[in-house]
């Protein structure tokens, strides 16, 4: 069980860290912050885009790895 267990948070560990290799940087950053973000259309269609799914993606491997970690830990 231990094993099977370990299998497959090292796979899940691949996996977010392929996934955080795909995404893009953020190019707003300070001078986003700084000069303010106008909101436009493209703003408002964001979460259809290939980045968010992959920001939603990193989100469920990354608690699949985690509770994974917890389960470990406790066994």
């Amino acid at each position: 069980m231990k094993t099977a267990i370990t299998i497959i948070q090292v796979i899940s560990a691949i996996l977010l860290t392929f996934i955080v290799l795909l995404q893009s940087g953020k190019s707003e950053g300070l001078s986003g912050a700084i000069a303010g973000s106008s909101g436009s259309f493209m703003n408002k269609t964001k979460s259809h885009t290939w980045d968010a799914k992959i920001a939603r993606a990193t989100k469920w491997v990354a608690a699949v790895f985690i509770i994974l970690t917890f389960v470990l830990c406790l066994i």
